[in-house]
């Protein structure tokens, strides 16, 4: 239980933090960005560091890594689906799913993760 309370703390710290940063930047976009993934990353690998030690917060960041650049694969595969091939969303999103997968999965074999 005070682990969920610790998370809760240390998340909405960081989140609060990040989206002060968000608001001085330019364009506003910036502050959602900023508010969400890299926030909440960093109490989960805080929490991994203090309670199983530095290198399975190492494997956690490199998963991390490895689903970052499956999601932007994802994504450029999904706009030019939609832009290119005129396909619906749902359809361009659901053929891309498959994308998304054989990328992180091929990502975290590359990277020595446990796939």
């Amino acid at each position: 239980m005070t682990e969920y309370v610790v998370r809760f703390l240390v998340g909405g710290a960081v989140v609060s933090a990040f989206a002060m940063l968000g608001d001085l930047l330019r364009p506003k976009s910036f502050a959602g960005l900023f508010g969400a993934a890299p926030s909440v990353a960093l109490a989960t690998l805080g929490i991994a560091i203090y309670q199983h030690g530095a290198r399975y917060a190492a494997l956690q960041s490199r998963s991390m890594m490895a689903g970052a650049i499956a999601l932007s694969v994802y994504s450029v595969v999904v706009c030019h689906l939609l832009v290119r091939a005129r396909l619906r969303a749902a359809t361009a999103t659901l053929l891309s799913l498959v994308v998304w997968l054989i990328a992180a999965f091929a990502l975290l074999t590359l990277g020595g993760g446990q796939a």
